[in-house]
C-alpha cells in the first residue's frame, strides 16, 4: 500500500501550484502566436504550424537536458552545500549554450529539410523566416531554462510563474509590431512571430536575472564559483543525467508529431479529430506533468536530507494525489467530450471523431499520471537511464507499433484508423507506468537495505 502524508501532499501542491500556471501561461503563448497569425493570413498560420513542428522538439529536448540541474540543486539545498550550487549552474550554462550554438548553425541549414516537404513556395518561404528568426532565441532560452532550474532545485516555483507571465505580456505586444507592421516595422506575417518569442525568451531569461538578484531566496548563493574553466567531471554528470530525460521527452514528442503523419492519407477530418484529442490531453497534461516537476524537487530534497521515510511518503502521496485528479479529469472528459469538441470545431464530423477519441484519451491520462510521477521521482534521484529505456521501448516499438498494426492494417482486426493509434498509446504508457513502478519500488527497497545496513553497522 502506498503511504501517504498529509504534510507532503500540501508540499508538493504547493510546489506544484505555480508550475501548473507557469505551464499554462507558456501554453496560452503559443495560443497567442497561432491566433494572431491566423488573422494575418491562412499560410501564415500554417507556416507556424510547420515551423512549430522543428521548432518544438529542439526547443524541448534542449529542456531536456538542462532538467539536470532541478535535482542536483535539489539535493545540494537538501545537504545544505551552498558552494556547489552556483558552480554547477555555470557548468550547465556552459553545456547550454554549447549546444545553443550547434542548433543554431543546424537551424541555418532548415531549408534542406523543409524543401523535403514540398510546399508552396509562399508556405515554405514564411516557414524558413519564422526559423531564422526564432533560431536567436535559443541563446537567451538556455539562460532563461538554466534560472529556472535552478530556482526549481531551491523549491521556489513561483519565480518561472511571475516571469511566465511577463513573457505573456511581451509576447502579445511584439506579435503586434512584427505580425502586422507597426511602430515602423515591416509586417512579416508569421514570420514575425520567431521574432516575438525570441524577444520573449530575452524578456523572460533578463526577468529572471532580475528576480535572482532581488530575491531572498537566492541570497546565500549570489556569489561566483570558486573557479569559472570547465570541469568535465560536472559536464559529464549533468550531460549523464540531462540525457535520458532529453531523449525521453524527444520520443514522446515526436511519437505525437508522427502520428498525423501516418493517418494524413485518411483525409483531414480524421488528422483533425486527432488533433482535436491531442490538443486536449496535452492541456489537461500539464496536471500531473506540475505534480511530476514538483516531485522531482521534494525528492531531491529528501535526497540530500537522507530522510527516507519522508522520501517514501513524498512518493507515495504525490502518486496518490496524482490517481486522484486524474480519475477527475477523467470523470470530466467523458462528460464534456463533444462539448470540449465542439470548442474546436463547427464540423459535425471533427466533433463526432473527437468524441470517440476523446473516450480513448480519458483512459490513458490514468496511466500517463503514474509514469510521469515515477518517472519524475526517479530524476529527483538522479536516476534517469532506466527511464530514458523504458520510455523507447514503451512509446514506439510497442505504443506506435501496435498503433501502426490496429489503426492501418487488418492483421488483428479491420483498420481502426486514428483509434488504433490511440489504443496502442493507452497500452504503451500502462507498460510504462508499470515498469517505472517496478524500478521506483526496488529503488526505494535498495535504499531502505542500504539505511538498515549502515545503521546495523
Amino acid at each position: 500500500m502506498l503511504p501517504f502524508s498529509r504534510f507532503e501532499a500540501r508540499t508538493i501542491l504547493k510546489l506544484s501550484g505555480p508550475i501548473i500556471l507557469a505551464q499554462v501561461t507558456q501554453t496560452l503563448m503559443m495560443f497567442v502566436d497561432t491566433v494572431m497569425a491566423g488573422r494575418y493570413g491562412a499560410v501564415d498560420m500554417a507556416a507556424i504550424a510547420v515551423a512549430s513542428g522543428l521548432w518544438l522538439p529542439i526547443v524541448m529536448t534542449l529542456q531536456g537536458l538542462l532538467l539536470a540541474l532541478t535535482p542536483i540543486i535539489a539535493q545540494f539545498f537538501g545537504s545544505k552545500q551552498t558552494s556547489l550550487v552556483s558552480h554547477y549552474t555555470l557548468q550547465t550554462s556552459y553545456l547550454g549554450l554549447l549546444l545553443a550554438a550547434l542548433l543554431f548553425v543546424l537551424m541555418l541549414f532548415a531549408e534542406i529539410p523543409i524543401s523535403k516537404l514540398h510546399m508552396e513556395s509562399e508556405l515554405q518561404t514564411k516557414t524558413l523566416q519564422y526559423l531564422y528568426y526564432v533560431s536567436f532565441g535559443l541563446f537567451p532560452a538556455v539562460g532563461y531554462i538554466v534560472m529556472r532550474n535552478l530556482f526549481e532545485g531551491l523549491g521556489n516555483t513561483k519565480a518561472s510563474m511571475w516571469i511566465s507571465f511577463v513573457g505573456l505580456l511581451v509576447n502579445i505586444p511584439a506579435n503586434y509590431v512584427f505580425i502586422y507592421g507597426k511602430l515602423g516595422m515591416p509586417a512579416l506575417g508569421g514570420a514575425g512571430c520567431g521574432i516575438a518569442t525570441s524577444l520573449v525568451f530575452l524578456a523572460m531569461f533578463l526577468a529572471m536575472l532580475c528576480y535572482g538578484w532581488f530575491s531572498r531566496s537566492t541570497r546565500p548563493y549570489r556569489h561566483w564559483p570558486a573557479s569559472l574553466k570547465l570541469n568535465w567531471p560536472a559536464q559529464w554528470q549533468i550531460f549523464r543525467i540531462g540525457t535520458p530525460i532529453a531523449a525521453s521527452i524527444f520520443f514522446e514528442v515526436t511519437l505525437f508529431a508522427c502520428v498525423p503523419l501516418m493517418i494524413v492519407h485518411l483525409g483531414p477530418v480524421i488528422v483533425a479529430g486527432h488533433q482535436v484529442a491531442h490538443n486536449y490531453s496535452s492541456i489537461i497534461f500539464m496536471i500531473p506533468l506540475s505534480l511530476g516537476l514538483a516531485t522531482t524537487i521534494r525528492v531531491g530534497h529528501l535526497v540530500g536530507e537522507q530522510n527516507l521515510q519522508s522520501l517514501k511518503k513524498a512518493i507515495g502521496s504525490a502518486l496518490i494525489l496524482s490517481m486522484l485528479l486524474s480519475l477527475l479529469t477523467i470523470v470530466f472528459t467523458l462528460l464534456m467530450r463533444q462539448h470540449v469538441a465542439a470548442l474546436y470545431s463547427p464540423d459535425p464530423s471533427v466533433i463526432a471523431l473527437a468524441s470517440s477519441l476523446l473516450i480513448l484519451a480519458s483512459f490513458y491520462q490514468f496511466s500517463d499520471a503514474i509514469q510521469v510521477v515515477s518517472s519524475c521521482a526517479l530524476r529527483g534521484m538522479k536516476i534517469t537511464m532506466p527511464v530514458f529505456f523504458i520510455t523507447l521501448i514503451s512509446y514506439w516499438p510497442i505504443g506506435f507499433g501496435l498503433g501502426c498494426v490496429l489503426g492501418l492494417t487488418n492483421w488483428l482486426v479491420e483498420p481502426m484508423g486514428a483509434h488504433g493509434f490511440w489504443i496502442g498509446i493507452i497500452v504503451g504508457l500502462t507498460v510504462s507506468a508499470i515498469a517505472l513502478g517496478f524500478v521506483l519500488r526496488k529503488q526505494l527497497n535498495r535504499m531502505e537495505h542500504e539505511h538498515n545496513a549502515g545503521a546495523t553497522a
